[in-house]
């Protein structure tokens, strides 16, 4: 009888010690998928503030573009403004065009002071090649940081970034480095064409360009 209760109370114990494991075990697993659900909470939230803060950027930088255009108005008489865009969109459809690079050549000497003109000079220097090239975007930098596509993106920002990269394969890393890091101070809110920030941009280039050595 005494063997048999024992038995008993050992089976008891037993059937209790794995209860409270099997417990202990449920307690830890749920434990690790409530952190892990915290995580990717924050990380959706980190997420969500990117791209507020992604948004933003893009609404200011359209706002500003507006406005430098809007400044043209008291540059320009209307019909001047009128061929103004006309002579820009020929290269704007057409780009890469033999059209394209007598229209905006043409808007360049004609209009030197408006806010397309500035487009329009980093897009010659995007069409060219060698010194012709550095020429256009150089002169895009130094003349027309102030202009900017109707989508946000600044000839300021985006222009150095081209220029960094085309000195940079002609051997002039110096003044490639001195661009990307205007790009990250002086130009760190300004965006490309797809509305990522030129900042980033520049860091992910020197990264890049420092592997090369």
């Amino acid at each position: 009888m005494k063997t048999k209760l024992a038995a008993l109370c050992g089976i008891s114990l037993a059937l209790v010690s794995t209860s409270r494991l099997a417990a202990q075990d449920d307690a830890a697993a749920l434990k690790e998928r409530v952190a892990e659900l915290e995580k990717r909470l924050s990380e959706i939230e980190g997420e969500k503030a990117s791209e507020k803060k992604l948004e933003k950027l893009r609404t200011d930088n359209v706002a500003n573009a507006k406005k430098r255009a809007a400044e043209d108005k008291g540059e320009y008489k209307p019909e001047e403004l009128s061929e103004i865009e006309s002579l820009y969109q020929v290269a704007n459809k057409n780009w890469r065009s033999d059209e394209a690079k007598t229209s905006l050549k043409k808007l360049l000497d004609k209009y030197d002071k408006s806010n397309r003109t500035g487009c329009a000079t980093l897009y010659m220097g995007q069409m060219s090649e060698g010194k012709e090239r550095i020429e256009y975007l150089t002169r895009a930098v130094e003349k027309f940081s102030d202009c900017y596509y109707l989508n946000g993106c600044q000839v300021g920002g985006y222009g150095r970034f081209v220029l960094a990269l085309t000195l940079w394969e002609s051997g002039e890393k110096d003044k490639a480095k001195a661009l990307l890091g205007e790009l990250k101070s002086k130009y760190k809110n300004a965006i490309d064409h797809k509305g990522r920030p030129m900042a980033e941009i520049a860091e992910a280039a020197e990264k890049e360009l420092a592997a090369q050595k």
